[in-house]
């Protein structure tokens, strides 16, 4: 029988509250609280459906027993009952818990808005697992950073790639922060070619040949991301598909079926029954791919919320060792999450069974 992971969630806000609920999913994991300063709704509805909630400050422990939330405790008291700590505290903050995390000898998994030589390892599971195993600490990049590893790893395993050229319209702000954040009636690029997602990637996939450029638009839900690849060789539209199936956790999407903007997508997950509309896959437009000779052209939506939830699950396999395997962990994950390879093909099983049909052989380093 699998040994339980008992796993903890510092910061419960856009990626907490989701990677919470992913490992309450897993049949090898158990969530044994999650952690934060705050004491309005986000909080409350942790204590509605029964998850244990502890404060991350003294401080902040006064303000949620203030605000009537019921605490099983303090950070430093779920430090000491869990194996994983998953952080997910705002960008910056997760370096200053790195030492607190270290001193009650718990592994640690931080997200992307940390800096890499935080943890001097970034993560992406079907791209580099094996290099984590029984690590004690990992980075799970940015959700771009993600869909971009995905999507250009698929072309790379299968001998297509050899250079990549990016343009990222990145949303503006998190959904639920639309009423005082963000941007209206403009799109900003940003200052610096390359944009950070490439270097980025590079940290996990370092012969990556990736430069990418970004624009903040005046939306809040999913990014938008334009590739033009240079191939090794050329290739026939099909092959490039089939390239591209191969991968865990991208979906071909088409025009054809009214998938044609990013909103279509956001309704087409709220319409498989999706928790929160969360979509944890790439989804590529298959009849807007492109090949000319050696040129290759695509465009693919990231939801900015969910991409990366499947890969701090799998973050939690490796630095604990539990499954040694990445492709195993991969499959666990996404039946768990009903991770699609198609979404509207009615026989399919929604499971991560389906991806193990597919070409890929494991974790590569």
């Amino acid at each position: 029988m699998d040994q339980t992971i008992r796993v903890g969630v510092n910061g419960y806000g856009v990626i907490g509250k989701r990677v919470a609920d992913a490992v309450t999913a897993q049949q090898d994991m158990e969530l044994v609280g999650v952690s934060d300063v705050i004491s309005d709704y986000r909080l409350t509805t942790a204590v509605c459906r029964g998850i244990p909630v502890y404060a991350s400050t003294t401080e902040g422990a006064a303000a949620m027993r203030s605000a009537g939330i019921t605490l099983a405790g303090e950070l430093h008291q779920l430090l000491d009952a869990v194996d994983v700590i998953v952080d997910c505290t705002p960008a910056k903050i997760g370096a200053s818990n790195l030492e607190h995390y270290r001193a009650h000898g718990v592994k640690a998994i931080f997200q992307g808005g940390e800096k890499h030589a935080l943890t001097g390892h970034s993560f992406v599971a079907h791209a580099n697992y094996a290099t984590a195993l029984g690590r004690d600490t990992t980075r799970v990049v940015s959700c771009n950073t993600t869909a971009t590893v995905r999507t250009l790893t698929a072309l790379k395993d299968a001998g297509l790639l050899a250079k990549a050229r990016g343009v990222l319209i990145r949303r503006a702000t998190d959904p639920w922060e639309s009423d005082h954040s963000g941007i209206m009636n403009t799109v900003v690029p940003e200052a610096a070619i390359p944009s950070h997602q490439g270097p980025d990637a590079q940290t996990v996939v370092p012969d990556l040949d990736v430069v990418t450029m970004a624009a903040k638009g005046s939306h809040t839900q999913n990014h938008l991301h334009y590739w033009t690849v240079e191939l090794t060789r050329p290739a026939a539209q099909e092959e490039i598909l089939d390239a591209l199936e191969a991968m865990p956790r991208i979906a071909l999407v088409r025009r054809a079926d009214g998938i044609v903007a990013l909103n279509s997508t956001i309704e087409l997950m709220r319409d498989l029954g999706r928790p929160r509309g969360d979509m944890y896959e790439v989804a590529v437009w298959a009849d807007i791919l492109t090949v000319h000779g050696t040129e290759l052209f695509y465009t693919y939506t990231v939801d900015n919320q969910a991409v990366v939830i499947p890969e701090n699950i799998d973050a939690i396999r490796a630095l604990t060792g539990t499954v040694r395997d990445g492709a195993e962990s991969i499959r666990r994950t996404d039946a768990a999450l009903g991770v699609r390879a198609e979404f509207l093909t009615p026989a399919q099983r929604p499971v991560g069974a389906q991806t193990t049909a597919h070409a890929f052989e494991g974790p590569r380093s």
